[in-house]
């Protein structure tokens, strides 16, 4: 019999996938927030309208950037919790602080896009997803020690190698494409967003996956 609080918190797994899904949901929906009209309640023609949208650049460029991060990281978690039948009180505190970084992508997502021009702006979105890695592949690795994973041994092996070959290859590339911030921001941006259509849409799986 459990004689300890921390024996018997947090151990209803579907609880935590439920918070998951709602703190990814919101995060997903305040991206959006800083897309706004740049000239609004003016009569413009069409090419100052163009011309005033391309202001926008930035903030768009981010946006799908943050979308595709949080649509990652959210697979990634699900993956795991596939593999999971129960849970524990650690488990649930390494979700709450990876949650609370999930939480924070839209305000780095807005240092990004307002400073885009910055290399410290592209580095801290980049530390910003190394710190996600590192919990999401701590998530894991506590959870098969502490026996919450149900899967045959050979299964076991096999989604071991999986998640941590994609965890270390995807946190690499990031590192890669940060760096190439010291030669444009632009293109460490853009080779990030690469990476993630990469893994978003499975272009080059015997590559990177």
């Amino acid at each position: 019999m459990p004689s300890t609080y921390n024996e018997i918190a947090g151990k209803r797994l579907s609880r935590m996938e439920a918070l998951s899904d709602g703190v990814f949901a919101i995060a997903m929906t305040i991206l959006v927030f800083d897309l706004k009209d740049p000239v609004s309640n003016v009569q413009l023609s069409d090419g100052a309208l163009l011309q005033s949208l391309q202001q926008l650049g930035p903030v768009l460029l981010t946006y799908l950037l943050s979308f595709m991060t949080l649509g990652i990281f959210w697979t990634g978690q699900s993956t795991q919790f596939d593999y999971l039948f129960q849970y524990t009180r650690r488990l649930t505190w390494i979700s709450l602080f990876f949650l609370l970084f999930v939480s924070l992508i839209p305000f780095t997502t807005a240092i990004l896009s307002h400073h885009i021009h910055n290399r410290i702006s592209i580095l801290l979105y980049w530390l910003h997803l190394a710190v996600l890695g590192v919990l999401i592949l701590l998530h894991w690795s506590v959870a098969k020690k502490s026996a919450c994973v149900q899967a045959r041994e050979e299964e076991l092996r096999a989604v071991n190698r999986a998640i941590n070959k994609r965890v270390f290859t995807a946190q690499a590339l990031y590192a890669l494409g940060a760096s190439l911030c010291f030669i444009d921001t632009y293109l460490s941006i853009v080779f990030i967003i690469a990476v993630q259509l990469n893994y978003a849409l499975g272009l080059f799986p015997r590559l990177l996956h």
